[in-house]
């Protein structure tokens, strides 16, 4: 049985302005754009989600939920720095740590021999260093998986510790809600409500077949992860699948030829970023659009070439799904799977 961990930092970006600025810990705070660049929220601390305020909201609607809200631009190089220190500490307990982003990672402790071998002691020693360290509280979930980890520290946060433990795992699964599985967003929560299906103990009774046949492959993923199996290892290098740049403008772009005119300047961008990355193979392209209503439509081509005309072509196709004011424009690429990669440069004999 593993013993896996997902340590995840209390409101990043906040907590590292407030350490430094103790006068910020009780006004409501949020690091983000500014709301006349049509700018969203990439963090904010507790007192501002009292207010209904989350991460990847307009800030221009985080300001009106509460007018007294403290916005701070982000000092991301400063956030690294400090995500630098975690990490390091990360690795002193063991050296399997798959970094999720600058604020989180899960640990492999499975064959740590100190702390007598307790996971659940290893996570308070994180929490502990972490803290007297950087100044930063952590919250730890703890469980045999990288699923039931992930969950775990999300339980009690803020400075949570959530452990499930083997024997544990049954109880906690009968009873968690479906919308805390991984991938079950609004449309597939909806759709899970539709067949009456709220919790993992009622996805346990629908029979795979019949999961398959609702969702596709995701069916599958569904009829695991409601018996809690997830094999997935904890990855030293993470593999990148697609490099992407996008857009928010200004002023919402009003028909389909200004939405064509913003589209050059990041498809060059996009090639930019291609060959500082020495020009990987590619698998397909992308585009993204969102409208002024905050609908978002993505549309993806496989085998294309990353190409002006190529993009113009999907960019139409989606702006067509909307036929709305569009207020950002992304393109990107697709990767070819690490393993694709390999099989074309294997010699011939």
């Amino acid at each position: 049985m593993r013993k896996i961990l997902h340590a995840d930092c209390d409101c990043f970006f906040a907590a590292v302005e407030m350490r430094d600025n103790p006068a910020l810990t009780e006004l409501p705070l949020a690091i983000g754009g500014s709301p006349e660049r049509r700018g969203v929220i990439a963090t904010c601390n507790y007192p501002a989600r009292v207010f209904g305020i989350h991460s990847a909201m307009p800030t221009a609607r985080a300001l009106r939920l509460c007018p007294h809200l403290t916005l701070l631009p982000g000092n991301f190089e400063k956030y690294r720095e400090v995500s630098q220190q975690i990490q390091a500490i990360f690795h002193e307990l063991t050296p399997l740590v798959e970094p999720l982003s600058l604020d989180e990672a899960f640990l492999d402790v499975s064959q740590v021999e100190g702390f007598s071998g307790s996971a659940t002691w290893m996570a308070r020693w994180l929490k502990e260093e972490c803290l007297a360290r950087t100044g930063i509280t952590l919250s730890v979930g703890v469980a045999p998986n990288k699923f039931l980890a992930k969950i775990a520290s999300d339980w009690e946060k803020p400075n949570g510790l959530t452990v499930i433990t083997p024997e544990r795992m049954e109880d906690f699964l009968q009873a968690l809600p479906v919308k805390k599985l991984h991938g079950v967003g609004p449309a597939t929560g909806a759709r899970l409500d539709a067949m009456g299906i709220a919790t993992c103990e009622a996805l346990r009774e629908v029979p795979l077949e019949r999961l398959v046949e609702a969702f596709g492959k995701f069916g599958k993923r569904l009829f695991e992860l409601a018996r809690g199996i997830d094999e997935r290892p904890v990855r030293l290098e993470r593999e990148r699948k697609s490099i992407s740049v996008e857009s928010t403008f200004a002023q919402d772009l009003p028909d389909l030829a200004s939405c064509r005119q913003a589209l050059a300047p990041l498809c060059q961008k996009l090639m930019e970023r291609i060959a500082r990355h020495g020009h990987p193979p590619l698998a397909g392209i992308v585009v993204k659009v969102r409208f002024d209503d905050f609908s978002v439509t993505t549309l993806e081509s496989r085998g294309l070439a990353p190409s002006p005309e190529s993009f113009s072509r999907l960019l139409e196709q989606a702006w067509e799904r909307g036929r709305r004011p569009v207020r950002l424009i992304g393109v990107g690429a697709r990767l070819l799977p690490e393993l694709h990669r390999r099989q074309l440069t294997l010699p011939i004999e």
